[in-house]
């Protein structure tokens, strides 16, 4: 497999505090693939630089060989980049169908349009019906978010990202607040989705990293301390020492 997206070098401080050092990356198209560490890993850090939400003081982010280094957060996302937070950003007053709609407009660049009658905008009714079924949202897809348990509310806000047509989507502890029973099931449909979409996904359950991730990169103080399958990364010393052996730390 190639890498759809690479990093070579890429650094990020703050005062003295360094965040991200000398990280060279590759996630590689198609792939499931988990960034986990310790808390103040510089996890969350490392996505933000390759979204464009903060830029590196130095190296370079390429998307399927293109330099991007400095491309602004919303081009990354026309050519393919699209991420989720860890905190739901939702349009609580819409249904579950309407909301999908409204980001299926918005990427085709006529959101105003969306308070057409529906009946007008036939394809991109298909579109979002397709997009809600594969993310086993159909029996909700009439409710109002704000009434979705929060679980439902985590696959919406992959629904609104995966109407941008994603090649990377980039999660952020899309599991975070949601009960065991309900963060396997997200992650179920995550590991469904076609291999077009290409998966990197900040997580915490170790339990849902070594279920659903291929490959699994391990950050430690700003830098990459080692990468492997589950199986090489769970029989690591250094992994057990300074991350595993720590329980819930991350």
């Amino acid at each position: 497999m190639s890498a759809v997206l690479r990093t070579e070098g890429l650094s990020r401080s703050w005062g003295a505090l360094q965040a991200v050092r000398q990280v060279s990356f590759s996630l590689q198209a198609g792939a499931r693939h988990a960034l986990i560490g310790p808390n103040g890993a510089g996890k969350t850090t490392l996505v933000n630089l390759l979204t464009g939400t903060v830029p590196p003081q130095a190296g370079d982010v390429f998307l399927d060989g293109e330099r991007i280094t400095h491309l602004p957060q919303h081009l990354r996302v026309k050519r393919g980049m699209t991420r989720t937070f860890q905190i739901t950003t939702l349009f609580p007053g819409l249904t579950v169908l309407e909301s999908v709609v409204l980001a299926i407009c918005e990427r085709k660049g006529r959101g105003a349009s969306f308070w057409r009658p529906v009946a007008r905008q036939p394809a991109d009714i298909d579109e979002a019906r397709r997009i809600v079924r594969d993310l086993h949202l159909e029996p909700e897809v009439d409710v109002v978010t704000r009434s979705l348990p929060y679980g439902k509310q985590r696959l919406l806000e992959i629904a609104l990202a995966l109407a941008t047509r994603p090649r990377v989507l980039l999660l952020d502890e899309p599991a975070a607040g949601i009960p065991v029973g309900e963060s396997a099931e997200v992650f179920g449909v995550l590991a469904a989705l076609p291999r077009e979409v290409t998966i990197l996904f900040i997580e915490h359950d170790m339990n849902l990293v070594f279920r659903f991730a291929e490959r699994i990169t391990v950050l430690v103080e700003g830098s990459i301390l080692v990468e492997g399958t589950p199986q090489e990364i769970a029989a690591d010393r250094r992994v057990r020492e300074v991350y595993l052996g720590e329980g819930s730390q991350g």
